[in-house]
Order: structure tokens, then sequence, then C-alpha cells
């Protein structure tokens, strides 16, 4: 089979434009406020049509029959789910763009999961938090989020992509997503969230990644702790 006919057999290869925001049917959805953008490309990156996998050190293997997610730090309630637990919680869908610090964008996401906002409530995160630690399965993996992007209305903890399970390499069962920062913060393979008063800085962040990553600041974005 030759590299076009692979490419084009991939279901996750995106043959069509990108759908407007108003092009999206179902009124349930949660409609990231970057979709509504008139270039929907943020500087210094360029739209991809797959769906690259990137991490760290390589997919963890995870038991979900063990599969824990943790939520401590700065809460009323410090929780624990199981796999079965956590997929039990509301849900709700996001629509959304995908941007990676490495200058590639996937536009036109759909995401099921767990908004972060009712994992707040279930908790009850107390006032003077600030920031959030994401932790994941893999090796010790960590990232902090400025509170006010975690709880935005289009973040959540997300089971599905495009109607599909996530798969292990591209974060499941479990990933965060949080579309308004680069996807470094969008903890692939979560297990756990702490909430903080004070921020600090994950594994790429501790590497000279940006504190926040946000795509839409400056010339070519929040990518490094340099630009300030």
């Amino acid at each position: 089979m030759s590299f076009l006919n692979r490419l084009f057999n991939d279901p996750l290869y995106q043959q069509k434009e990108p759908r407007r925001p108003e092009e999206i049917e179902d009124s349930e959805v949660i409609i990231s406020p970057d979709t509504r953008r008139r270039n929907r490309i943020p500087p210094g990156q360029t739209r991809t049509r797959k769906w690259p996998v990137l991490d760290a050190h390589g997919t963890p293997e995870i038991d979900l029959e063990r599969w824990k997610f943790t939520v401590d730090g700065l809460v009323e309630k410090p929780f624990e789910w199981s796999l079965e637990e956590f997929m039990q919680m509301p849900p709700v869908k996001v629509y959304a763009d995908f941007h990676c610090v490495t200058r590639w964008s996937r536009l036109d996401n759909v995401w099921s999961g767990v908004s972060t906002g009712e994992l707040a409530r279930t908790v009850g995160v107390k006032p003077e938090a600030k920031f959030a630690l994401a932790f994941g399965y893999d090796s010790g993996w960590t990232t902090n989020i400025p509170l006010q992007y975690f709880l935005a209305e289009d973040s959540l903890l997300a089971w599905s992509h495009d109607g599909q399970p996530i798969a292990p390499e591209h974060g499941g069962p479990v990933r965060l997503i949080v579309p308004q920062l680069y996807a470094w913060k969008s903890a692939k393979w979560i297990k756990g969230v702490r909430f903080l008063e004070s921020d600090q800085p994950g594994f790429w962040e501790e590497g000279g990644y940006h504190m926040r990553g946000l795509p839409w600041n400056g010339d070519d974005g929040e990518r490094f702790r340099w630009q300030g």
C-alpha cells in the first residue's frame, strides 16, 4: 500500500476542511472560544490533518481495573475515583482546536468527558487556590495550569475524541484537555490534580517551557520561560 493510500485510509486523518462553530448541530456542545477566531492558527503554527503522537516517556501500561484519579490540595473534600465511578459523572462535549508547542495545530476536535468545573464543584475548591498541578501515569510527569484556564468552560477530563475512546498513545483512558493553552498542558494519562495557592513548575516547565503557555500571546506564543 502506498504512502498516500495509508494516509487517506487513516481514520484519524482529516480529509475535509474544519467546520465553523456555527456548523456544529448539537446545541449541547460547548464551543471553545478560540474556534470563533477568524484565523484559527496561532502565530508560528501550521495546520496538520493528521493526529501526531508526542510524549516525554512513551505510553505507560495502565491497568484499567486499578486506575485511580485523585484530587487533593486546597479542596474541602479530597476525592478519589475508580474508572467506573469517573465514567458515571455527568458528561459534556467540547468543540475545540488543539495546538502543540512543536508548531502543529489540529483543528475541529470534539471531546467528551467530565468538565473541570464539575470536578471543582465535587471537591469544593478553596478560594485561595490559584493554580492546578496535573499528574500523569507516565513516570511521575506533571504540568502546571493557572486556575482560570483549568476551570474554563471548554476544559475537561476527556475519555472520548471525535466519538471514539481515546487510544492509549493519545492519552487514554482519560486525559486532560485545556484548549486555550498549548497542548503540553493537556496532560495525557492523567492520574490526579492538586490545587495550589502558588505556581509550581511541572516536567516541561522545569526544562524551560513557559509557565502559562498561551498560544496567542505575542509574535510566537508563550513557548519558553525566557519569553516572560
